[in-house]
């Protein structure tokens, strides 16, 4: 098997019109279309939904389900809110100081930026409570190699110990040597 793309992912909103006018106005995506049924396709169970679809760019799609029928949404209350989160990639940091000038102008409370070493990221969250990223990459020439290098070993010392490992404290030196 070779996967060529996520080809959409889905999230449960609170109100369709309402998330649709969210993802247009703030993130300028576009509303790419919309599928509602009495039945669930793959069970056949009835409960009628709006499925949404929005247009992420490259081919990524952001999918909504509105659920009328169902109990009305939460949050997992055993995972902290920033863990779950859509992150959306920009071109450059310029870009990201821009897109958090607008947001906030639009009334958005936008947290950061927050300097990942690899990465920079603001933080917000749209009407259904869904954290939301906007990320620019910033990694220096041989970071990426060296941190996908170190993965396996990483996680087999987090397996072992369910604690913090440090093999990626040289991300946090002022300068990287490669």
């Amino acid at each position: 098997m070779q996967i060529q793309q996520i080809h959409h992912v889905a999230y449960r909103c609170k109100d369709a019109r309402e998330t649709v006018e969210f993802y247009q106005h703030y993130l300028n995506m576009d509303f790419i279309l919309a599928i509602s049924e009495d039945k669930v396709p793959s069970t056949k169970e009835p409960d009628p939904y709006m499925h949404l679809f929005m247009d992420a760019g490259n081919g990524n799609i952001l999918a909504f389900f509105e659920l009328p029928n169902s109990p009305e949404m939460g949050s997992d209350p055993n995972t902290p809110a920033w863990v779950q989160h859509i992150a959306f990639e920009l071109e450059s940091e310029a870009a990201l100081l821009e897109a958090k000038a607008e947001l906030e102008a639009k009334g958005l409370e936008v947290v950061g930026p927050t300097n990942h070493e690899i990465i920079k990221s603001i933080y917000f969250f749209d009407p259904n409570g869904h954290r939301l990223e906007l990320t620019v990459r910033t990694d220096k020439p041989g970071q990426i190699d060296r941190l996908h290098a170190l993965a396996p070993e990483m996680l087999a010392a987090w397996s072992k110990t369910k604690k913090a490992v440090d093999h990626a404290a040289w991300l946090h030196v002022e300068e990287f040597t490669g």
